[in-house]
Formats: structure tokens, sequence, C-alpha cells
């Protein structure tokens, strides 16, 4: 899963991007709405966080042009300027959801997960297949009752399956969502990933579609 933080103050961009990859999300960061502008519109993102008081492009306005552009990743806005009106002004340009400063790195975390769930139809944070179950807010993986230790970029490439499970999912998107675009990795890397996955997990765990790539869960 990836996020994009847009905040100008460095101190918030390293408690927020810190939090969100230890929650699982391969995070960027840009500190101006107009660069802002530019990779939210040119890249695949699951989640955004934006500060409304940004230079060069407040993020209102940047929101608003987002949406206007047809972009839908959800939006969670941190914001100093946290009076009733100020919310409304936010939601109604098209945040998904709304945490003045200052916050609880905790509940912006929760928060975050929440929307993602919900932009993949995913309203509970557990998820089973067969004897496979997936916690997306506790990072937990487990196989017929057991815990299954997997690594940090196991558990994102299964995540990003199971938040997509009504799809196939291209292996350079996976690529994109994995490393990110500035990347050089290919292919084969995702499949040296999945196959680690189908050892710890069973085989059925991961489905392939060969010229098209890879659904979640058996059946898939």
């Amino acid at each position: 899963m990836r996020a994009l933080v847009v905040e100008d103050d460095a101190r918030i961009t390293e408690l927020v991007s810190s939090a969100l990859t230890s929650a699982g999300f391969l995070t960027d960061a840009v500190a101006d709405g107009e660069t802002a502008w530019f990779r939210g519109g040119t890249e695949d993102y699951d989640l955004v966080i934006l500060d409304l008081g940004l230079p060069r492009l407040d993020g209102l306005t940047l929101l608003k042009r987002w949406r206007a552009e047809g972009r839908a990743f959800p939006v969670l806005v941190l914001s100093a300027r946290g009076t009733w009106s100020e919310r409304v002004e936010g939601i109604e340009a098209g945040a998904d959801d709304y945490l003045p400063k200052p916050f609880m790195v905790e509940e912006m975390t929760a928060r975050a997960r929440a929307l993602v769930r919900r932009a993949s139809g995913q309203v509970q944070p557990v998820h089973r297949s067969g004897g496979l179950a997936v916690d997306l807010n506790r990072m937990t993986v487990s196989r017929d009752g057991m815990p299954v230790a997997v690594t940090p970029l196991e558990y994102r490439l299964l995540a990003y399956l199971l938040l997509n499970r009504d799809r196939t999912v291209p292996p350079h998107e996976l690529v994109d969502h994995l490393y990110g675009t500035d990347d050089a990795r290919e292919a084969n890397a995702i499949e040296a990933i999945i196959t680690r996955l189908r050892r710890k997990l069973g085989a059925e765990a991961i489905q392939t579609r060969r010229g098209f790539g890879y659904c979640f869960g058996p059946g898939a």
C-alpha cells in the first residue's frame, strides 16, 4: 500500500511517515502543494495525508484539483484549522476524514487504515479465506489458527492483494506498490516473494492468472 504525506513541517512529516511505515505502508513525502499536485496526479496512491497550510498551493485548492481530475484516493486531512466550519469546508472539498492538530499518532494510523479498507470495500479488519486469516490492524497472518511469521514486504504484498481481491493485480502494479515507481525492480522480484508466501501459507493462498497477474485466496 502506498501513502503520500503532504506536509511542510518536517517534524510532523517524520512522525506521520514513520507511523505509516510501521503500519505497512510504503510512504512518500512532499512539502508543498505544487509538487503534491504532480505526484498525486501521476502516481497511484492508496492514501493521502494532507496538511492544508501548504506553500505554493494550499491544501484545499490542491484537494479540489485532484477531485476535479478524477483522483479518487482517500484523503485524510491533518490541519491546525480545527473549527467546525473549516472541517465542513475540507469535507466538501473532497476529504474523506479530518483530524485537527495536535493529534495522537495512534488515532491517525487507525483512521488511515479504516479509510483504505473502506475504499477497497473491505470493512472488517480481519479477513479469512479457507484456513488463512489476515488482520489488517495488527498486521498479523495465521494459518489454521497458528501464527505465521512474514516479513514486512511479504505482508504488504499479501495485504495489497487482499484489498484488491475482486480483481487480478498485474505484476507491474505490485512492483509500484511494494517498491515505489522510482525503483527498477522487475516482475521476477514479485514472483520470488509470492513463492515464499506460498511456502508459508500454502499454494492456494495466492492464485496466478498467466499473462494477467495474481489474486488473493483459494478459488480467486
